[in-house]
């Protein structure tokens, strides 16, 4: 793999720079943690990648592999690697982040660019290809993938210290390039009537100032830079790894036996008939007879000729048992929260089995989080911000007990807090502030209406 020394040790000369370019985006796609992440996404996005490469094979008499071009041949993919990214990702990032200072939201992201948005993009990418990229442009974050993206570590203390982001639509299309280094970026593209490259826009800065006006036109008089590399990695673990290494091959017998049992479902729905006493038919005979079965569903046969029809019996019980096992393998491997589970049956489900059911998932996340607060952490020092931020984890709770459970605490506690604690688990937490305000609001009537009614009887008194 190359390093930022390697890009250290090329120079200034543009012509070199686009060599080690090219050559940095040939070693990263060939690396096995890309490979790996490619998989992974094509897993995501509900491709099996395995079954998709599965062909059946026929022998000959002679012992000669042909391609099986007539038997069923279902590739169904399941969703089960979709459904674990998007439960342990969401479960942390889904309410979004809760910042100390309300400032600090605005000042991490923007209207097109919502730093929680881009947060939950980075994660996603980071728990599916291993790692993602977030970079700091000003006053927002944007997302980039493994996929989309080279890294250059430093080889001293291993940190990134510039990175290519790359991409092309087509082969045949022109391919664009972005090197971002410490002191600025400089954009390149390789035209299809040019395989050598050019320069598209001159090193910048990451932080320009501009003068001018739309009548004038604007120019660009200075700029700066961050006071580290504005580009930093996110890992979805702290093994540096997809989370789909470990169970893929569980998800590919999952798919390869449920698609066979298919097949053979398929395969079970033929009729075949057996006929005695027919040694006089040769096989033009035998194709006319099933072309007349198929088109007028009756045939004639000669006096001394029987003819009987036999169907398959599925063999199912061994493999629906085998197929809930990998289920229900898959979902612990994976630490992830079956909701079935969860009901069993019940009508009632107390929170304390709620809580029980989702302790492997909050362990997976709790080492999840480690990397998400390292990955903001970094972005808060290169925006020079200094605050304090927590997450809030979406569960599914028995509302009932829970409320129940607040409101048998209530009189050791604040009542700001018992109020917006029975919000946040009616799924009304937003509206906290506003019932808070009005509650204020109804006490101060209420005491206004009491000391006049107190001052009325005090005058009729007298």
């Amino acid at each position: 793999m190359l390093t930022y020394q390697d890009l250290l040790a090329v120079g200034e000369s543009e012509s070199a720079r686009m060599d080690f370019i090219k050559k940095a985006i040939a070693d990263h796609k060939n690396s096995e943690m890309y490979r790996i992440a490619n998989d992974a996404e094509q897993y995501y996005k509900h491709k099996n990648v395995t079954i998709n490469m599965y062909r059946k094979i026929l022998y000959t008499v002679t012992g000669k592999a042909v391609p099986d071009n007539w038997s069923a041949n279902f590739k169904m993919a399941s969703r089960f690697f979709y459904r674990f990214v998007m439960q342990e990702n969401q479960y942390l990032l889904g309410n979004g982040v809760s910042w100390g200072d309300e400032n600090t939201k605005s000042r991490m992201g923007t209207a097109k660019y919502p730093f929680d948005t881009q947060l939950q993009k980075i994660g996603r990418n980071a728990i599916v290809h291993g790692v993602s990229f977030g970079f700091f442009n000003l006053d927002h974050v944007e997302s980039f993938s493994l996929l989309e993206f080279a890294p250059l570590y430093d080889e001293e203390d291993g940190s990134l210290k510039a990175g290519i982001r790359f991409w092309q639509i087509a082969d045949d299309k022109p391919m664009r390039a972005t090197l971002y280094e410490l002191d600025g970026y400089t954009d390149y593209i390789w035209r299809v009537s040019n395989k050598d490259g050019e320069v598209l826009n001159a090193k910048r800065a990451y932080k320009l100032k501009l003068k001018g006006t739309d009548a004038e036109g604007v120019q660009i008089y200075d700029g700066e830079n961050y006071p580290s590399f504005p580009i930093v990695p996110m890992w979805g673990n702290p093994e540096h790894q997809s989370e789909i290494v470990g169970i893929r091959e569980q998800i590919d017998c999952y798919d390869l036996i449920k698609s066979g049992f298919a097949d053979t479902v398929d395969e079970a729905s033929i009729v075949y008939w057996t006929l005695t006493n027919a040694g006089g038919m040769d096989d033009v005979d035998l194709a006319r007879f099933v072309e007349r079965l198929k088109t007028v569903h009756a045939v004639k046969v000669d006096d001394a000729v029987q003819a009987d029809s036999h169907t398959i019996d599925v063999p199912y019980e061994s493999r629906e048992a085998l197929l809930k096992r990998l289920e229900g393998d898959l979902y612990k491997d994976a630490m992830a929260l079956n909701t079935g589970d969860i009901a069993s049956g019940n009508i009632s489900v107390t929170a304390t089995q709620i809580r029980a059911a989702y302790e492997p998932l909050n362990s997976k996340t709790d080492n999840y989080e480690f990397c998400v607060d390292e990955f903001i952490d970094a972005v808060l020092a290169i925006a020079g911000i200094e605050d304090n931020y927590s997450f809030t984890r979406s569960a599914i709770v028995n509302v009932a007990e829970e409320v129940q459970t607040v409101i048998q605490a209530a009189s050791y506690l604040d009542s700001d807090y018992v109020t917006k604690k029975i919000l946040t688990l009616m799924g009304d937490g937003d509206k906290a502030e506003e019932v808070l305000k009005n509650m204020e609001t109804d006490d101060i009537t209420r005491f206004n209406n009491a000391e006049e009614e107190e001052e009325g009887s005090s005058g009729a008194g007298n």
